[in-house]
């Protein structure tokens, strides 16, 4: 994603201005308005993800008493971080180019008109969502206002700073890392964000299995649609790189899928429907960092790597240290992320048919220690953010509102008739 490519869209009027005066404008008018629409259809598809896509998939994989409290996580996050991107989190996020986050300029979108409007617009989806990811590590035990002021701390002190550095000008980008939609900035900074809470939290008293896995495979399919929007969308045109990157991520979800069933066809003996759809979301959210750089045959080896590397993570490794990272956002998310930014610089070579411009042992590097820093930063910054809250609000419910379920004592309602 390089800084021509991001300014794109603020700069489609005066493109306009330029082929009128030359004798172009038709054809001008035309790119701009595929593009602008393309966009637009991006922007509801990345919205699409969190609602109703990311509640659904969530909601169907907690106990029946906490449905609504999933639901309502990520409905009120898209509502509350919309607000807090239009007051502060676009200044802090996009800025000038360089430093290590935006500034104040542009609070309340001071000074942002309708050239530049849409690209504000397409940025909040991932505003929105890289938080809401995070629920799923905490659900069925945290405090609601807990979670509130956990998701707007961490979005501003985390996400938005990190997002500029990758994105918009500021150290990451200068130096040549490659992250076309967010393998460092959402599925990275949400994993290792996602461990630390789920530490600080505490287990879950009575964890039950998932009570309407039809519910999650429904969520599974709106995320899958709306990831084009998210991959695609990030090369802010109607273009032939969008058409391969929407082609490439629907691949790496399709091999992940397939790996992961395959691993417990031949480990349990039965494939399950859970396994298969966490399966795509792994290779969703692994191909996101590599979707500019790679081909048809990456996309393949990103979704059998996310898809056998993730398994472990959520299944094995998860196990072994014993966290109750309640849906796997730390073993799907973070992992999955890291493990899409580090092939990035292999897969991108055109060796692998990838269509990265850069030496492969030397952008390896740069991928590692952007991750490495991203994640030690997200970590403190997490913890901090954590005690802060625990000290004004607490973390969690007592063990009878988590009985009870969240549904009832946090919100005084019910999903099913008991």
């Amino acid at each position: 994603m390089t800084k021509k490519t991001l300014k794109f869209l603020g700069t489609l009027s005066g493109v306009a201005l330029l082929a009128t005066q030359t004798g172009f404008a038709q054809e001008a008018d035309a790119t701009t308005s595929g593009d602008n629409a393309w966009m637009l259809t991006a922007t509801a598809l990345v919205l699409f993800m969190t609602i109703p896509g990311l509640a659904l998939f969530y909601g169907g994989l907690v106990n029946r008493r906490n449905v609504l409290s999933v639901l309502m996580h990520c409905f009120a996050l898209a509502c509350v971080l919309s607000v807090v991107w239009l007051v502060i989190g676009y200044s802090l996020a996009w800025g000038n180019d360089g430093g290590l986050i935006g500034g104040f300029d542009a609070l309340f979108h001071k000074g942002i008109g309708p050239d530049k409007i849409l690209g504000s617009a397409f940025q909040m989806t991932f505003f929105i969502i890289t938080p809401a990811l995070i629920v799923g590590t905490f659900v069925e035990r945290i405090k609601f206002s807990a979670m509130l002021i956990f998701s707007v701390l961490w979005s501003l002190i985390v996400y938005a700073p990190i997002c500029h550095i990758t994105w918009f000008g500021g150290w990451f980008q200068q130096m040549g890392v490659v992250d076309l939609a967010g393998g460092i900035v959402v599925h990275i900074t949400a994993g290792v964000g996602a461990l630390v809470a789920c530490i600080m939290v505490g287990k879950r008293r009575h964890p039950e299995p998932p009570h309407n896995l039809p519910m999650t495979v429904t969520g599974t399919a709106m995320l899958w649609v709306g990831w084009f929007g998210f991959n695609g969308g990030s090369q802010l045109a109607a273009s032939d790189a969008a058409a391969m990157t929407i082609f490439v991520t629907h691949i790496s979800a399709a091999t992940a899928a397939c790996t992961w069933a395959a691993i417990e066809w031949f480990t349990v003996e039965k494939p399950s429907v859970l396994g298969i759809v966490t399966g795509a979301i792994a290779g969703l959210a692994a191909i996101t960092p590599a979707s500019g750089v790679a081909g048809p045959l990456g996309a393949m080896i990103i979704g059998v790597s996310s898809g056998i590397i993730c398994w472990w993570a959520s299944v094995k490794l998860k196990n072994a240290i014993g966290y109750d990272d309640s849906l796997d956002v730390v073993g799907v998310h973070g992992v999955g992320g890291l493990v899409g930014t580090l092939l990035a610089a292999i897969v991108g070579v055109k060796a692998f048919g990838g269509f990265g411009d850069f030496a492969m042992v030397k952008q390896l590097g740069l991928q590692v220690m952007a991750s490495v820093i991203t994640a030690v930063y997200t970590a403190i910054a997490t913890i901090v953010i954590l005690l802060v809250i625990k000290k004004l609000v607490g973390l969690r419910v007592d063990e009878q509102e988590e009985i009870i379920g969240l549904d009832q004592s946090s919100h005084g309602e019910s999903a099913y008739n008991e």
